[in-house]
């Protein structure tokens, strides 16, 4: 005997009767209001809208760097940065999550994490270094990839108050905040890009440590339950001194702080193998 099945009839629920515009997914229980899955139609709309607008910004930052505009498409991807995280959290706080949107956040993330920060490193410091340097761009634009893919699949089974592997927006920061350094301060690493010495090596050593950081097994703090928890209150007159540092020079005091974080999660892993094998 062939029992009936609890899935719904998609040919029938599917049928728009032609060309049509529309999104039809299943509802997990968590979102389904009677607590069971479902099938339903269209989009969240403020969520969704967020994550376009971050990807308009890695658009305009990867049109920025062709026309040589570096310092704006630095800006653009920081933008994208921003609202990448207020995606997330307009979805919650409106119980608006969906499956598309968790797809559609994960492609736009690959175009603004992994290819708009690729394009810009290439175009201001790697194009002199030839197929080398073409092969460092693409070397972080696919670790970005795998970032996210990996994360797509292990989101359920890892401890959410971690990241595994940098992650990809915070990799994107380092690459946009090191280009606008070296335009701001060229005494330091001279004139980037207009002929190959030192600096282009270290920018292409740099692209490639920032995309292997993003597949590595290393642990990073994700600070997701942060804004739950209380601190001493030292850690507030710390958080001012960090703001006067980044004002006083916004992509110095930006690099540094996220190379300090890229930094901590190495110190900790390395601190725990070596506590681990003296236990054995």
């Amino acid at each position: 005997m062939i029992k009936p099945s609890n899935q719904p009839n998609q040919s029938q629920n599917h049928d728009d009767g032609g060309i049509t515009f529309e999104v039809v997914e299943l509802e997990t229980a968590q979102n389904a209001r009677q607590g069971d899955n479902k099938l339903s139609r269209g989009v969240y709309l403020v969520p969704n809208l967020i994550t376009t607008a971050s990807m308009l910004c890695a658009f305009f930052s990867i049109i920025s760097s062709s026309e040589g505009a570096y310092y704006k498409a630095a800006l653009a991807i920081f933008l994208s940065a921003v609202l990448d995280g207020m995606d997330g959290r307009a979805a919650r706080m409106l119980d608006a999550q969906s499956p598309f949107g968790e797809q559609f956040d994960s492609l736009a993330d690959c175009v603004a994490f992994g290819l708009a920060p690729a394009v810009l490193v290439y175009q201001f410091a790697l194009h002199g270094l030839g197929r080398f340097g073409l092969a460092c761009a693409f070397v972080f634009s696919a670790c970005a990839a795998f970032r996210l893919a990996r994360f797509n699949v292990q989101v359920d089974v890892v401890d959410k108050k971690y990241f595994i592997g940098l992650a990809s927006p915070l990799a994107a920061i380092l690459i946009a905040s090191s280009v606008m350094m070296a335009i701001d301060h060229t005494n330091w690493l001279g004139s980037v890009g207009t002929h190959i010495g030192l600096a282009e090596f270290i920018f292409a050593v740099w692209t490639v440590m920032c995309g292997l950081l993003m597949v590595s097994n290393v642990k990073y703090y994700s600070f997701k339950e942060f804004d739950r928890q209380k601190v001493p209150f030292v850690a507030l007159i710390i958080g001012v001194f960090v703001m006067g540092a980044v004002l006083y020079d916004l992509p110095v005091g930006i690099l540094a702080i996220g190379m300090v974080y890229a930094l901590s999660g190495i110190v900790t892993t390395i601190l725990t193998k070596t506590k681990a094998s003296r236990q054995k």
